[in-house]
């Protein structure tokens, strides 16, 4: 079986195609013009496009069983990410109809969900309400929002097979630190966001293996499936293990969950009522943005074990072994 994977140079989708080839498949994966190329490898294929063109695109899929989806913009504004989201995949989309390609596995984030409205405490899993506002969350979260409609319209109307994934916070070598931990003021000096809340992390090579997983088993098409780690830490345990591992280790500042709960309340429903929501709030006094980043909540990856067989290869304490290295004072 051949794979055709987008997004192949990013931090996940490097791991994406590791694994891939791991597992056995020929890759053909996609990478931007002015990319760098992966290291070459028996069975994997580079092309190079950008998405947000159609030119070539049904052309370089032709042959190909399978989609992996994970190209998306990270960065600019939000018609940079629309762009670089949601053009990309309408594109990707109507390129695999001319190729007659009818299997898509596409990669979303755990932001769509409503954590607004979603009790304190509660567990979220794949039936968990989604945000239907919007216009109140990041652009992450919205351009993520729009894709999977996209992804689930096409593949209905087509009745193409499809699976969609909902990592967790992805973390791996270089990539430790994380928004749901709290604020990196430079190297020395960290504000963790509350104490209590679990960091749904997925450790890079865990949820790579996932997402391939995903293309061989049946039992995950038409599924959406979140993909979380076991035993996901509290923000407290999180940052005592990477402190514990970084040389000299970072000074940790706590900043209480309902200080900053009450605080957003209060400065939102204020710029509401007096000043007609016109005042531009930073995110952590936007209650929807506030929420999605350090509610606490708990996560259940009861789902993605059942339908993929999926167990993570590495527990919290190998992947960080892994992902930092040993230092000395």
């Amino acid at each position: 079986m051949k794979v055709f994977v987008t997004g192949a140079t990013g931090f996940l989708g490097q791991r994406v195609v590791l694994e891939a080839l791991r597992a056995g498949y020929e890759v053909r994966a996609v990478v931007r013009p002015m990319a760098e190329i992966p290291v070459p490898r028996e069975n994997l294929e580079i092309v190079r496009l950008d998405l947000r063109q159609r030119d070539g695109l049904a052309e370089a899929l032709r042959g190909c069983d399978a989609v992996i989806h994970l190209a998306a913009a990270r960065s600019g504004d939000f018609f940079d990410r629309f762009a670089g989201t949601v053009s990309a995949t309408e594109n990707l989309l109507a390129a695999m109809k001319e190729a007659g390609l009818s299997h898509i596995v596409l990669v979303s984030s755990l932001a769509v969900y409503d954590y607004l409205h979603i009790p304190q405490g509660a567990t979220l899993n794949e039936d968990s309400p989604i945000d239907q506002r919007m216009i109140d969350r990041d652009d992450e979260a919205h351009t993520k929002m729009l894709q999977e409609r996209l992804v689930r319209q096409w593949a209905q109307e087509h009745r193409w097979a499809w699976t969609i994934l909902r990592p967790g916070v992805i973390f791996g070598p270089g990539r430790v630190m994380c928004e749901r931990l709290g604020i990196a003021m430079g190297e020395h000096w960290w504000f963790r966001l509350g104490s209590w809340a679990p960091i749904p992390l997925t450790f890079v090579d865990n949820c790579a293996e996932a997402i391939v997983l995903a293309v061989a088993h049946s039992e995950a098409l038409g599924e959406t499936i979140n993909v979380i780690d076991d035993d996901p830490p509290s923000q407290l345990r999180y940052g005592a293990m990477l402190r514990d591992r970084m040389r000299p280790p970072p000074r940790i500042v706590p900043v209480s969950w309902l200080i900053l709960q009450s605080g957003a309340f209060l400065v939102w429903e204020a710029n509401g009522h007096l000043l007609g929501g016109r005042a531009i709030l930073p995110e952590l006094l936007i209650p929807a943005r506030l929420h999605a980043r350090c509610k606490p909540l708990r996560y259940d990856n009861s789902l993605a074990k059942r339908l993929l067989g999926w167990t993570p290869r590495y527990s919290l304490h190998q992947a960080l072994d892994q992902s930092i290295r040993p230092q000395t004072d």
